[in-house]
């Protein structure tokens, strides 16, 4: 039963109201003993050569806006095709 476990529910701090995929919350106790949230950020997958389909080595694995904050450099490698094909 869900005896002296307390009060677990919780309101959202952003516009999605649904617990879905976008929307992973983890619940914390704010030091005034309330349940707040902190969003979690989806899980970033590393980028893929097109041919054999490993992950490219020297490229960082981010979500997508993630990219456009980091230089052209830690998003290519030196070498004929880098950072779209593999060695």
């Amino acid at each position: 039963g869900s005896e002296n476990m307390g009060e677990k529910r919780i309101t959202y701090r952003r516009r999605h109201s649904y617990r879905t995929k976008s929307n992973k919350v983890k619940i914390l106790k704010t030091p005034g003993g309330r349940l707040g949230v902190q969003y979690i950020s989806k899980l970033a997958k590393a980028p893929r050569c097109g041919d054999c389909k490993t992950k490219i080595l020297g490229v960082p694995a981010l979500r997508p806006k993630e990219y456009m904050r980091i230089s052209k450099r830690q998003k290519t490698v030196s070498r004929a095709y880098g950072g779209s094909r593999c060695a």
